[in-house]
């Protein structure tokens, strides 16, 4: 379906405000700097977002949804469940460690770096979204292949995981962006730690 002129021109926006972001920092770009950008009116930002704060929790919430469907559902369950992990793990690791997704993670953090509470706030709206991965537990779980009783404490210790050996590092700038073998690799470890904790003995 061909896009409109008003869906072109929000993403013209976010694809500024992104780059914009990346250059010049959050706290130094103003909206009249964005329309230059994308080369619309100022009038046209703000029609498309209120504030400078509702855009990047825009991105922020765009940085969320590519996460949410991972791999093609039909493909997965046709693999046994170890690999099913794996392979949604592994996914995961590519978009989380991607450039564009930590320059962009840098912005937001950097932005609400003194304003812990709205960041909070935000995590915890954005984290009510059921991606991919929960709904994949909460389906072994209903099958009996998976034994546990809290299954978002169990997401989100597979996340922290996930989390702190890709793209914490990368975002503190303490490690380079990981290679295929390393993505696969830690995929691989994450899936055999969590599966040998909550798997069922059969």
């Amino acid at each position: 379906m061909k896009k409109t002129r008003s869906e072109l021109k929000r993403e013209a926006i976010l694809l500024a405000a992104k780059e914009a972001f990346r250059e010049f920092g959050a706290q130094s770009t103003s909206m009249d700097k964005i329309a230059a950008l994308a080369q619309v009116s100022k009038r046209t930002v703000y029609n498309h977002f209120a504030s400078k704060e509702v855009l990047i929790m825009t991105l922020l919430a765009d940085l969320w949804s590519a996460t949410a469907n991972l791999v093609d559902s039909d493909q997965l369950m046709s693999l046994p469940m170890e690999e099913q992990l794996e392979q949604l793990l592994y996914s995961e690791i590519e978009i989380l460690s991607s450039n564009e997704y930590i320059d962009l993670a840098r912005v937001v953090l950097g932005y609400y770096l003194y304003r812990p509470d709205e960041l909070i706030e935000q995590s915890e709206l954005m984290a009510k979204k059921e991606g991919q991965i929960l709904s994949w537990l909460k389906h072994q779980i209903s099958l009996k292949n998976l034994d546990i009783q809290d299954v978002d404490l169990a997401n989100g210790q597979l996340h922290s995981l996930v989390k702190g050996g890709c793209f914490w590092p990368q975002v503190m700038g303490v490690k380079s962006s990981l290679s295929d073998q390393e993505k696969r690799y830690l995929a691989q470890q994450t899936t055999l730690f969590f599966i040998s904790h909550y798997g069922c003995k059969k």
